[in-house]
């Protein structure tokens, strides 16, 4: 066999392998969270600050408020009112959970980094109205805003 190819394989699964051994998936997430920079994320998505997102609960305005976190991160706590479907699966999932590409979408992960990925893809498929909770699950702890475990 050609070494150039082994060597080539074997760097692969190296790289792969390393994914899985790097803390779990928790510290991936967290990883994930910082490593992904957002800089041209807030010009191409909506966001929505929790304040915002408080006067639409308030205010009983129609929207779905969707968790893109991982399983883990999920049953740790999440916004009472989310759906869970992780940011790998949404596009999958979508149509099914909210057919009309019209309704009110907010999107969060831990820090907005996912959920503003997740939002652009979603304007991709052809939702007009998804927003990135800014600061994501963070920001919705720290504002006080219904949670469930």
């Amino acid at each position: 066999m050609d070494t150039r190819w082994i060597a080539t394989v074997s760097l692969s699964l190296s790289l792969l392998c390393s994914c899985r051994s790097s803390g779990g998936p928790e510290y991936q997430a967290s990883q994930w969270e910082s490593a992904i920079p957002a800089k041209d994320a807030p010009e191409q998505i909506k966001e929505v600050s929790t304040s915002q997102l408080r006067d639409w609960m308030t205010a009983g305005q129609a929207f779905t408020l969707i968790d893109v976190r991982e399983d883990n991160e999920w049953q740790a706590g999440h916004a009472a009112t989310a759906i869970h479907i992780s940011r790998w699966t949404l596009s999958g999932k979508i149509g099914t959970v909210v057919p009309d590409k019209t309704a009110r979408i907010v999107l969060y992960c831990l820090g907005g980094v996912r959920s503003a990925a997740a939002a652009e893809a979603l304007q991709k498929m052809g939702y007009t109205n998804v927003f990135s909770l800014t600061g994501g699950f963070k920001n919705y702890q720290l504002a006080g805003l219904p949670m469930q475990k």
